[in-house]
């Protein structure tokens, strides 16, 4: 602020300072005063002094905003929150993806790879990579083809779309309630057994048998209980006849209920001789090896082992049946 601007205000606060407010010659003085002092500072460092907003402070402001407005309309800044919001949607899928327990993440996978291979070579080319030929696997050694037959649902459509979920919901639903471990045990019993079965029935691909063979196991393990279906309600054992029916419905043809026909057979012959069989007597040969366990499973391994430890510690003494008696 410029000497003659201070002396002004000098002037006008001595002048308060001895009352000279209250008479009436400050009603001349008065504008004399200020209006000198606002033209020496510009007016600006008094809107300053006083508490009020500066002109260049305001212009800035506006000029800040109008910038500001002008660099979103012109889309450079619109570009980058795209490119933001398209990355972190990307991580987001990425993490769900991550999410998935292991092996039916790695099906899923075969699942989209094998409809990619369809989508840009065509669907001969598909039948001749991908099919189940048991010629080909016992003397041409190609042995990714039960596996491959076991991957492919068919070209995309809303059937592909629901067998993907079908295969995500059911294939998680028995590697979360039975272990890693035993999940693999069950997916290569069904590729082996439906090689075999799709084989004598001359089916090129049965992942839609893996699929019903998966929702078969999951029933019988609480058959009886009521689960929504459709419009219907009805008992679990009933969901695989369901999904065979309305295959059947969908494709005017009974043969379309083969596939479910065969992964209804593959999928009882792993529940009879996992879970009935044992229990009369016989040996349960489809257990998961240890080092399997181990590799898989360490986590649910030690819990088994506490849980059989704290049993063995709760039992009571003189309870147990002698040796020899």
């Amino acid at each position: 602020m410029k000497s003659s601007t201070l002396v002004s205000m000098l002037l006008l606060v001595s002048a308060l300072s001895v009352g000279y407010v209250r008479s009436d010659a400050w009603r001349h003085v008065a504008p004399t005063i200020t209006t000198h002092v606002f033209q020496q500072s510009g007016g600006e460092d008094f809107l300053e002094l006083r508490g009020g907003a500066s002109k260049r402070r305001s212009n800035k402001a506006k000029s800040a905003s109008l910038n500001s407005k002008s660099r979103t309309a012109t889309g450079k800044k619109k570009v980058g929150a795209t490119a933001a919001e398209k990355k972190s949607a990307l991580s987001d899928t990425m993490q769900r993806y991550k999410r998935i327990r292991p092996l039916t993440r790695i099906y899923i996978t075969m699942v989209g790879v094998a409809t990619l291979i369809s989508i840009i070579f065509g669907e001969e080319f598909t039948q001749s990579l991908l099919a189940l030929d048991p010629t080909r696997v016992f003397y041409g050694f190609e042995f990714w083809r039960p596996f491959t037959a076991a991957s492919f649902l068919g070209p995309i459509s809303i059937g592909w779309l629901m067998s993907g979920y079908y295969l995500f919901e059911y294939g998680s639903s028995l590697e979360r309630a039975y272990g890693t471990a035993q999940h693999f045990v069950f997916l290569i019993s069904q590729v082996f057994g439906l090689t075999f079965l799709s084989s004598l029935t001359g089916q090129p691909f049965f992942g839609q048998s893996m699929i019903t063979a998966m929702l078969h196991v999951l029933s019988r393990a609480m058959p009886h209980q009521k689960v929504k279906w459709l419009i219907f309600t009805v008992p679990y054992w009933s969901l695989p006849y369901g999904l065979m029916a309305s295959d059947v419905l969908q494709a005017q043809s009974a043969m379309a209920a083969l596939p479910h026909i065969l992964g209804i057979v593959s999928g009882h012959f792993y529940h009879f001789h996992k879970f009935i069989w044992p229990k009369k007597g016989g040996e349960d040969w489809l257990v998961a090896p240890d080092f399997l366990v181990r590799r898989l499973d360490p986590d649910s391994k030690d819990a088994a082992r506490e849980s059989v430890s704290k049993a063995l510690k709760g039992r009571k003494k003189n309870k147990g049946r002698k040796l020899g008696g």
